[in-house]
């Protein structure tokens, strides 16, 4: 009756993995994507060649290395943005490849071009023809695309947005980054890192406000020490072009010269061209569709995954959910997604982490004992020359669990992998204590803040045991 059991719109991890999952499972699938966006944004604009961009940086400053051999330590004085794209452009090639493999040898049908609903079974896929296609499921996995204010001229050259950075002709040696979101930072420290001036505007007072705040002030210390400026509590009045810059203009009056403007302003949906009332649907004015526990939306054969679904629009959350939905439109069982999700953030250096903040613990009332470790104190710290960074753990101290784990520092996107497995398996702070970890490792942060946290615990127990 139809040409496809499934059919997915979008190519990115949600999709990706949707079309995978549905095709192990013995369906014909087929997959929608534009010509040369395989992959979709995370592959080609935004968590791929951002991640990139930052080892690129890394590696060509030669940061990490300048606490052994002094600050005016480069691997490459001049760094130019045909240095950073070459390794982006590596990336993206090979990442390709392997998409293009994984959904070739499951019998995945690429279909190249645009959709958009002719009823709640029919799509039009217009690309170099149009081509009708049906399915008796349908996955919407169309991601998003960075928010664009009306009152903001975009040029992709002197006032663009976190997707235009990556095609600069040029390292701008003054930048402006309105918005001090997970995107905005990521980019503010890594051009930091490359010598430019940074100034980031934000009209909230804070910065990442769901990451702990102790975490949070440890960034904001290192980035000052790369010469970012913040300008917290301060909204943008307008952006005002100029033959060689542009003007950054803000409601309390102060006026910010700058090479280039990037607008960090969130992101928005991408749904504007499919048609959604064709197939009886209807986006928020994000460009966001709500869907139920199974990823559902309120058209009960059609499903949404990924970013195009709001919170927390991670690639991995979305790969997660893409999984999930196509074992639901199969009919096969599915079990919840696991509430313990690892946050990363890739800034210069890496923020990482998993459960309660301090915060969370205290405005739920729930008590709770800091256990912290420092690189400092670590040989392995020492050996890589981070000096910065830091492990916390928040530990119950009525059944000893593991309640967060949040790390600052080299490596904390891998890091938080094992405080996250500890508290899956329901864990304790003793099995960190009494566990054995390779030694020279950052990973043996784990059992100094264990020893920490127990230490603090025992101080408590034996002082009540004195009343």
């Amino acid at each position: 009756m139809y040409d496809f059991d499934l059919l997915v719109i979008g190519s990115g991890p949600g999709g990706q993995k949707a079309a995978i999952a549905a095709a192990k499972l013995g369906r014909r699938v087929a997959i929608v994507e534009k010509r040369h966006m395989l992959g979709g944004v995370c592959i080609n604009t935004g968590t791929i060649p951002s991640k990139t961009l930052r080892e690129a940086v890394l590696y060509l400053t030669g940061l990490n290395q300048r606490e052994l051999y002094g600050q005016s330590y480069r691997v490459k004085d001049e760094i130019t943005v045909a240095d950073l794209g070459m390794r982006t452009q590596h990336v993206i090639g090979r990442e390709i490849q392997v998409i293009r493999s994984q959904l070739s040898r499951n019998h995945v049908t690429m279909l190249q071009g645009t959709a958009r609903f002719l009823d709640p079974h029919t799509v039009m896929v217009s690309g170099e023809q149009e081509k009708k296609v049906t399915a008796e499921r349908i996955v919407v996995a169309t991601g998003t695309s960075p928010a664009r204010p009306d009152s903001v001229e975009f040029d992709d050259r002197t006032v663009i947005d976190s997707d235009a950075i990556l095609h600069l002709d040029r390292v701008p040696e003054t930048l402006v980054v309105v918005g001090a979101g997970v995107i905005g930072i990521e980019y503010a420290s890594m051009f930091a890192a490359l010598g430019t001036k940074v100034t980031v505007v934000e009209r909230r007072e804070r910065m990442l406000d769901f990451c702990d705040l102790e975490i949070v002030e440890a960034l904001k210390y290192h980035l000052r020490d790369l010469a970012v400026t913040f300008r917290f509590g301060e909204s943008v009045a307008a952006v005002e072009r100029r033959p060689r810059g542009a003007l950054t203009v803000l409601e309390s009056g102060k006026k910010i010269p700058a090479d280039c403007v990037m607008y960090s302003a969130g992101r928005q949906g991408k749904t504007a061209e499919l048609c959604l009332e064709a197939a009886g649907l209807a986006a928020d004015d994000r460009g966001r569709i709500k869907v139920d526990e199974n990823y559902a939306t309120t058209v009960p054969h059609i499903y949404a995954v990924g970013d195009v679904i709001g919170f927390p629009a991670l690639a991995a959350t979305s790969m997660e959910q893409g999984r999930l939905a196509a074992q639901h439109a199969c009919g096969e069982p599915v079990a919840d997604m696991h509430e313990l999700q690892p946050i990363g953030i890739y800034t210069v250096p890496e923020i990482s982490f998993v459960g309660k903040s301090e915060d969370d613990l205290t405005r739920e009332k729930i008590p709770f004992e800091v256990g912290v470790s420092r690189y400092r104190e670590l040989a392995r710290g020492q050996i890589i020359g981070d000096s910065y960074g830091m492990l916390k753990l928040l530990v119950s101290p009525e059944d000893r669990r593991l309640l967060g784990v949040h790390v600052f520092g080299t490596g904390a996107t891998e890091l938080v992998h094992i405080g996250q497995t500890v508290m899956g398996c329901g864990g304790t702070v003793d099995y960190l204590v009494n566990a054995v970890f390779n030694y020279p490792t950052l990973a043996e942060s784990y059992k100094v803040a264990a020893l920490d946290a127990m230490n603090k615990m025992r101080a408590i127990a034996r002082l009540s045991a004195d009343l």
